[in-house]
C-alpha cells in the first residue's frame, strides 16, 4: 500500500510502498477514507517537534484518520467490515502514558490503518470521511479548552487569538455553548473575515492601537472572562493579560516554547484571575462532537479547506505551512 513516510533521522517525508498491516490482538484495521493534514505534522517534518515514544526512525504520518472496518484481530467484538469510524489520536498505556497516532506508531497517511479496538468510535452515515477525520484533535482540542480548561459559560465574554485550523473551530463552538460575545482576534485580514462567518461577533486585528478600547466596548467596559490563545506566541500572552476581567482566565493552547511571564503580579492577584494550561483532548471530548454531529448541531462542512489524493502528501504540508489559501484543513484521501 501507498503510505506518507517520515524518516526522522533525516526529517524527510517519503511517499513509499509498504505492507498492508494485519491487525493483532485486540485491534481494528480500517480502509482509510480521509485523514487530515495537521500543523503539527508540519512540525514534525521540519524538527519543531520530535516523537518522544517511537520506537525506530520512521513513521507513517496522520492522526486524523477516518475510514470503514476492514477486518479485525483475535478477541474483538462489537465490530463489522464496512462500519464507518474514525480512530482517536491516540492511546494510553496502563501507565497512564499517551501515545500519539502518526506520531509514536504509525498512522493513516496510508490506505489502511490498525488500531485499539477501544480507539474506534462509530460515526453516522450522513457524516462525510472529510468531516469526521478532523474531529479528533482539529476540533475536539479546542472543544477540550473551551468546556473543560476554561469552564466556558453561557454569556461569558470570550475572545480567541489565532483563527486557524484549532482557533476556528474554537470560534464555532464557543459560539454553541452559548459565550456572548466571541472575539476572534487575527493578524490577518482573510481569517478575521473568516472568522465573522464562522460566527465570531467581531474580529480584531491585534496590532490596532485602539485593541483595548475596542474590546472593553464589546465588553461592557469589564473585559473577557475567558482568553484563548491558539497563537502560541509571546505577545499574545501579554496582549491577552491586558484585557481579562475580574475572575478572567488565560488559556494557554498553542505552544510557543517560551516562558510566561505576568507583567504585575499585583492586578494579577487582586482580580483573582487565571492562567491555565491545556493540551489535547480526551476520548469523550471526541465522542460528544460526534454526538453534535449527528444531532446536527454541529456543522464542519466550511472545514474542509481542500482535498488531495494521498500522493500529494508532500503538496499538502507545503501549502499548510505557506498558509497558502488560508486553510482550515486539507485532506488527503487514498
Amino acid at each position: 500500500m501507498l503510505a506518507g513516510r517520515l524518516h526522522v533521522a533525516d526529517r524527510v517525508l517519503r511517499m513509499e510502498s509498504v505492507r498492508v498491516p494485519e491487525p493483532e490482538r485486540g485491534q481494528v484495521r480500517i480502509r482509510v477514507e480521509a485523514a487530515g493534514v495537521c500543523l503539527s505534522d508540519v512540525h514534525l517534518i521540519d524538527g519543531t517537534l520530535t516523537p518522544l515514544y517511537l520506537p525506530g526512525d520512521v513513521v507513517t504520518l496522520g492522526h486524523e484518520v477516518a475510514g470503514v472496518v476492514d477486518a479485525f484481530g483475535d478477541d474483538v467484538e462489537g465490530w463489522e467490515p464496512g462500519q464507518r469510524v474514525l480512530l482517536q489520536a491516540g492511546e494510553r498505556d496502563r501507565r497512564g502514558t499517551v501515545f500519539t497516532r502518526g506520531v509514536d506508531y504509525d498512522g493513516g497517511w496510508a490506505e489502511y490503518a490498525v488500531a485499539r479496538e477501544d480507539t474506534v468510535v462509530p460515526i453516522p452515515d450522513d457524516l462525510p470521511f472529510e468531516q469526521a477525520c478532523i474531529i479528533p484533535d482539529a476540533v475536539s482540542t479546542p472543544w477540550a479548552a473551551v468546556t473543560d480548561t476554561g469552564r466556558t459559560r453561557p454569556g461569558e465574554a470570550v475572545a480567541v487569538w489565532g483563527v486557524g485550523g484549532l482557533g476556528a473551530h474554537a470560534v464555532q463552538l464557543l459560539r454553541l455553548v452559548g459565550a456572548a460575545p466571541v472575539i476572534a482576534v487575527e493578524p490577518l485580514a482573510a481569517a478575521r473575515d473568516r472568522a465573522t462567518v464562522l460566527g465570531a461577533d467581531a474580529a480584531l486585528d491585534p496590532a490596532d492601537p485602539g485593541f483595548r478600547d475596542a474590546v472593553l466596548e464589546l465588553t461592557g467596559g469589564r473585559g473577557l472572562d475567558v482568553a484563548f490563545d491558539f497563537a502560541g506566541v509571546t505577545p499574545v500572552r501579554e496582549q491577552a493579560l491586558t484585557v481579562l476581567a475580574r475572575r478572567g482566565r488565560l488559556v494557554l493552547a498553542g505552544i510557543a516554547n517560551k516562558p510566561v511571564t505576568i507583567a504585575s503580579d499585583s492586578p494579577f492577584n487582586y482580580f483573582q484571575q487565571a492562567l491555565l494550561g491545556h493540551y489535547g483532548s480526551e476520548s469523550e471530548h471526541v465522542e460528544q462532537l460526534v454526538s453534535l454531529a449527528r444531532q446536527k448541531r454541529l456543522d464542519l462542512s466550511a472545514s474542509i479547506s481542500d482535498v488531495l489524493p494521498l500522493g500529494e502528501a508532500e503538496e499538502a504540508v507545503r501549502r499548510v505551512h505557506t498558509k497558502e489559501g488560508n486553510p482550515i484543513r486539507l485532506i488527503l484521501r487514498p
